[in-house]
């Protein structure tokens, strides 16, 4: 049965949210396949777990308030947001069997390779020796019970701990009347497992939590109880922040009065452990003040499992991917200035196949040589000691102007973000907090020569060295000079936003990027009508924006080829008859992350291609600033297509995204066995192996 709405010419619309859910399922079926590595099996369950999490946080709490909201006017989105959280809670209640059966395979497997996870009644007394001297050298102190009967409600806990509800009972004493408390796990004290002594070839461990079971009695000193039981449980509360709209408020203040505020948002999704005693989850339940349309879930015994993403590997590196090392192109790793190889022609890196040395290159040569007078650059998210911002800080101090746009907004980052801004205003960096009203996700920067010979990169990723590890993403590095003035007129409609600035070579959104894809598509559909060579190919995160999948469709319907890679979010379904099978969309989930956007269109024999930083979601388009450019160099848009052809062949890692979130591999005997992340990372060696 198809979760859909009905949109405008009846067409069928799978929303955003349920898609999603679709998405991250594929994560899950990661999980469950023998041919992936164990312990990156293991990561995979961390992966689901964590994004279900935010999910929850983020999307399933802003479908609950619209449910919640009792104005008539929105009556009708009331109807789809309850129709939307009855479907997600149908299949997070099914997902979750899928989760604990694959935790339970896994686990198991585990064993076969000599690593064990002992539960607190498996220990041996050695090794409970072992634990309990771990307790008093590293979590002393760091456990403090709650009475159940202290506290009225939960409104002061970390919804990112996880929790033991524990039940005592006294056997000297006659009536056995159970008494009740909960602890937060101190996994930021140690993490989340405890590596115990080997024996031989076996590889012990335990998790935190059956540690701290063996150590009740330790925790509990002094209150002669006899008897102890420990069940898990989590909750997840809204993250959706309170923005203070007080313009007498900087900023600044406002992102960190609302970083603040999450920690008290409203929990509305439970899950504790299935064998937990009724009287204790009562006590649970009834501290955290849930409503109707709020989750609650059985589970296993185990919950959070995001911490799997950070499981020991024990020595054993034959169960994980092997290590594909990061190239350095060597055109862009010589003693020769890069500027002036980006002069002679544009250049690209495509990481985590290729460096991402190469544009912290860019910043660092921008800090120390006297030709440059100011650097301009979007930060969105920030790695923890990022060589990004200090190279910009370098170049300030050599007395450039610096401009950085950082995006106090980045959901979950805030903190880190105006920590780093801080210290870049110290160092006389200038920085701008984004546009009130118009998140900046643009992922841009503008070098400003003396000689007037501008270098510009634009990317479809974070400038970030942690994500060019593991987000595939596209950077160009240009001195076109149309491009170039482009990207510097973008810094001037962040600072002066909404003023009337048009852009000759680049997408930029809120502007005209919607309008100009439309332009673009519906240039193909009238190539197709005259004969001419037409089609779409595109590489992109999401597709949820009514125009955008209404467009879509009617390019198919019309016979235009529409062949699309889509990682997450995707209200398109493929099976319509009036399409005529000209809509086919694959979605990739393995080693990498897929996150570059990519755009070509047939335009009738001229290629065109795109790349930038904007998703096809309403936010993207609308409410953000985004920008997406153009690619001229042959070298590089052969590249960009053999990118996009590699993953629509992908059989090994791609599903078909139907709609229906059943996620089928293609046909591996008519098309044969295929991994595109594998192939390219190869191709990329090959052609760096060639130079020497």
């Amino acid at each position: 049965m198809k979760a859909v709405m009905k949109i405008k010419e009846n067409k069928n619309y799978l929303p955003r949210d349920i898609s999603w859910m679709y998405f991250n399922r594929r994560i899950l079926q990661e999980a469950c396949r023998d041919n992936v590595p164990l312990l990156e099996r293991l990561s995979f369950l961390g992966i689901y777990s964590n994004n279900l999490d935010e999910f929850f946080r983020v999307r399933v709490a802003s479908q609950s308030r619209i449910a919640e909201c009792e104005d008539k006017a929105a009556q009708k989105n009331r109807r789809e947001a309850l129709s939307i959280l009855k479907e997600i809670n149908k299949l997070n209640a099914e997902y979750s069997k899928e989760y604990e059966y694959a935790t339970r395979e896994v686990t198991k497997k585990l064993k076969e390779e000599n690593i064990y996870l002992l539960r607190d009644d498996e220990v041996d007394d050695e090794q409970l020796a072992f634990i309990r001297n771990f307790y008093m050298q590293h979590l002393n102190g760091a456990v403090i019970p709650v009475w159940f009967s202290a506290i009225k409600q939960l409104d002061v806990e970390n919804d990112e701990n996880i929790y033991l509800a524990v039940r005592m009972f006294r056997k000297k004493v006659k009536k056995r009347t159970p008494e009740y408390a909960f602890l937060a796990l101190p996994v930021n004290t140690c993490g989340r497992f405890i590596r115990l002594p080997d024996a031989g070839e076996k590889r012990y461990l335990m998790y935190l939590d059956d540690v701290i079971r063996c150590c009740l009695p330790m925790i509990f000193c002094g209150q002669e109880f006899t008897d102890y039981e420990a069940y898990s449980f989590k909750f997840t509360r809204d993250a959706e922040m309170e923005i203070d709209n007080d313009l007498r408020n900087g900023m600044l203040q406002k992102i960190s009065k609302g970083v603040k505020s999450r920690k008290r948002g409203e929990p509305l999704r439970v899950v504790y452990d299935s064998t937990m005693p009724k009287g204790l989850l009562k006590q649970v339940l009834s501290t955290l003040c849930l409503d109707k349309l709020d989750t609650v879930l059985a589970g296993g015994r185990y919950h959070n499992h995001k911490d799997l993403m950070k499981f020991p590997d024990c020595g054993r590196k034959d169960l994980k991917y092997p290590v594909w090392t990061p190239i350095l192109k060597e055109e862009l790793s010589g003693t020769e200035s890069i500027f002036k190889l980006i002069r002679e022609k544009d250049r690209f890196i495509h990481v985590p196949y290729h460096s991402f040395d190469s544009y912290v290159r860019v910043l660092q040569e921008a800090a120390v040589s006297k030709e440059v007078k100011s650097i301009k650059t979007t930060l969105y998210r920030l790695a923890k000691d990022s060589k990004v911002v200090k190279a910009l800080i370098g170049a300030a101090r050599n007395g450039k102007k610096v401009t950085v746009v950082i995006e106090l907004l980045a959901r979950f980052d805030e903190a880190s973000n105006i920590d780093w801004s801080k210290k870049m205003q110290d160092a006389g960096i200038h920085v701008i907090f984004g546009v009130e009203g118009l998140k900046v996700h643009s992922k841009i920067t503008h070098i400003t020569m003396r000689s007037g010979n501008d270098i510009a990169c634009i990317s479809t990723g974070n400038f970030h060295e942690g994500n060019a590890r593991s987000y595939t993403d596209y950077m160009l590095m240009t001195a076109y000079k149309p491009i170039v003035r482009d990207v510097n007129a973008v810094f001037d409609f962040i600072e002066r936003p909404y003023s009337p600035i048009r852009f000759k070579e680049l997408l930029v959104s809120p502007n005209e990027m919607k309008q100009k894809f439309v332009r673009l598509i519906n240039d193909e559909i009238r190539n197709k009508e005259m004969g001419k060579p037409a089609y779409i190919k595109i590489k992109i995160n999401h597709i949820t924006d009514i125009v955008m999948v209404k467009k879509l469709y009617e390019a198919a319907e019309k016979g235009v080829p529409v062949d699309l890679l889509v990682r997450g979010n995707c209200s398109l379904f493929t099976d319509l008859p009036e399409l005529n099978g000209n809509l086919r969309i694959h979605g990739i989930i393995d080693r990498y992350l897929e996150h570059s956007r990519i755009f070509i269109f047939g335009a009738g024999g001229t290629e065109k291609m795109f790349i930038g930083s904007a998703d096809w979601m309403p936010r993207n388009l609308d409410n953000r600033i985004e920008v997406v450019t153009p690619v001229y160099n042959p070298e590089i848009k052969a590249d960009l297509k053999q990118v996009v052809e590699f993953g629509l062949n992908d059989t090994l890692q791609g599903r078909i995204v139907d709609g229906t979130g059943e996620n089928q591999f293609p046909d591996e005997e008519e098309q044969g066995v295929f991994r595109s992340q594998e192939a390219l990372y190869n191709y990329y060696l090959s052609k760096e192996n060639s130079h020497e």
